[in-house]
């Protein structure tokens, strides 16, 4: 099948051979022509399975089509929201290579740049902005955007742009738009908590899913090196001895980690640059821009970028620390193996990330190979080993103690032991001068002259209360 099989017009074919695009993608193949007929859509499929051009596509088409022969201002019609600034920009480049040939116009409206340019590209009109939610919402307050005339919206990588950090901004954005609108959701993964929302903002979607849920793209080559806490840093560096790798994409938990491991591969001579979100707009792009081009060997990455980054020729992914979402650990390894071509993708962990690996096997239906005969090797029993015996453990001490302590109560529950008047009326004395409790009373002990005979009682009185109290004490 080619683009023109999909009724594609032809200034848009002519941008897509530009941009050396052939042959249409399976998602492209399916979502472009649902698109084109004005069904919602929600699209999962692999990251670099063509997700951009499935959706860029048809909405230059159907915007060209809406505004032949109209001399009206230009309004935005089409919104398409990214949880990145990198991604943003990497859309928009895309939308401006296909449309090309076109009358239609976009830009990208990002933070960490000074927003004096985009107020410049929006005063000269644009009917569609690539945007991320913080700027997108501060243009919005400002009253420098109106989404009053949107036709299209469409959430990429919709999985992170309706979890809990961005689901407000999201809403806020929704509500500024129009209700009748067609509106499409792209994604490489589908976690169950995007259902809820599909209900809410998809009226009958046409459900487009390529590769099982969180697949991992088979020809990348995965392994993970299990390590001793602390060397993680000693295994990167060991491992970029090898020249053959020409270029490596770092993955890091924290901003702080990504600068770390950037200033400790600049001690040995090896050229990288950390991007994340502490960066300015202007930083991050130079240190993207340096490593397409190969001037960094290098490039250091957080999360926030890891969903806009698309270089071509990736032949290598490392995750320094493994993520904690299973998910996104997909889209990491995503950076590599694009377009058809091969990858690999390294892992390192320490014990106590064996309960990611787990998750992460789980969810990719995979078991990453262990490679062996590395100088940091992990030692030790793996910490979910000991998690999952150490229930049994605890049950084991438990019954143990049970047991224990059955025993002496068995010993102090003694049948045959008396009431305190028995023990008075056994050794002859009657309960004459005490008390109801068998205590001597008062009255009897404030006597002066009570004879040899009640001083004998009293203190075999005294001697049996002591003895009774302790007693008493024993089995409480």
């Amino acid at each position: 099948m080619t683009f023109k099989d999909l009724n594609i017009i032809p200034p848009i074919l002519e941008g897509l051979s530009k941009a050396n695009y052939t042959n249409p993608t399976p998602i492209q193949e399916q979502a472009i022509p649902a698109v084109l007929a004005g069904r919602d859509l929600l699209g999962c499929a692999q990251t670099g399975t063509g997700k951009t051009a499935a959706f860029s596509v048809p909405i230059i088409q159907l915007l060209s089509e809406s505004s032949k022969g109209s001399k009206a201002a230009r309004h935005i019609r089409s919104l398409i929201l990214t949880p990145t600034r990198e991604l943003a920009i990497q859309i928009a480049d895309n939308i401006k290579a296909y449309s090309r040939y076109t009358d239609i116009r976009c830009t990208a409206i990002v933070g960490g740049v000074s927003q004096k340019v985009q107020e410049r590209a929006l005063n000269q009109g644009a009917d569609i902005i690539i945007a991320t939610p913080g700027r997108l919402n501060d243009l919005i307050n400002q009253k420098r955007i109106d989404l009053k005339m949107v036709e299209i919206l469409v959430l990429d990588e919709a999985d992170r742009m309706l979890d809990m950090g961005f689901i407000h901004d999201v809403k806020r954005i929704i509500a500024k738009m129009p209700n009748k609108k067609q509106t499409l959701f792209f994604s490489a993964t589908m976690p169950p908590e995007i259902t809820k929302m599909v209900k809410t903002l998809l009226v009958d979607p046409v459900k487009v899913e390529i590769t099982p849920v969180s697949s991992t793209v088979d020809r990348i080559e995965q392994s993970i090196y299990l390590l001793e806490n602390g060397k993680k840093q000693n295994m990167l560096n060991h491992i970029l001895e090898d020249k053959s790798i020409v270029s490596a994409l770092v993955f890091t938990r924290t901003k702080r980690g990504a600068d770390r491991v950037t200033r400790d591969l600049s001690k040995i001579n090896i050229t990288a640059q950390a991007i994340h979100g502490n960066k300015s707009q202007n930083e991050r792009q130079r240190a993207l821009n340096n490593f397409k081009s190969g001037i960094t060997r290098v490039l250091v990455a957080t999360d926030i970028a890891a969903r806009g980054i698309d270089v071509e020729e990736l032949s290598h992914v490392i995750n320094f620390n493994l993520p904690n979402i299973p998910e996104t650990y997909v889209h990491r390894i995503g950076r590599t193996g694009r377009a058809g071509k091969s990858g690999m993708a390294i892992s390192f962990c320490e014990k106590d990330e064996l309960p990611f690996l787990k998750d992460i096997e789980k969810v990719i239906k995979k078991t990453i190979p262990v490679v062996k005969g590395h100088p940091y090797p992990m030692t030790g029993v793996p910490v979910y080993v000991n998690t999952d015996k150490a229930p049994k453990a605890a049950g084991s001490k438990s019954a143990y103690n049970k047991s224990s302590a059955g025993k002496p109560a068995k010993s102090k529950a003694n049948p045959a032991r008396k009431p305190k008047s028995e023990w008075f009326a056994k050794s002859g004395q009657t309960n004459n001068g005490r008390s109801n409790d068998g205590r001597p009373s008062r009255s009897n002990d404030s006597r002066p002259n009570s004879g040899k005979t009640n001083s004998s009682n009293s203190s075999k009185t005294s001697q049996f209360n002591r003895s009774s109290k302790t007693r008493s004490d024993r089995a409480n």
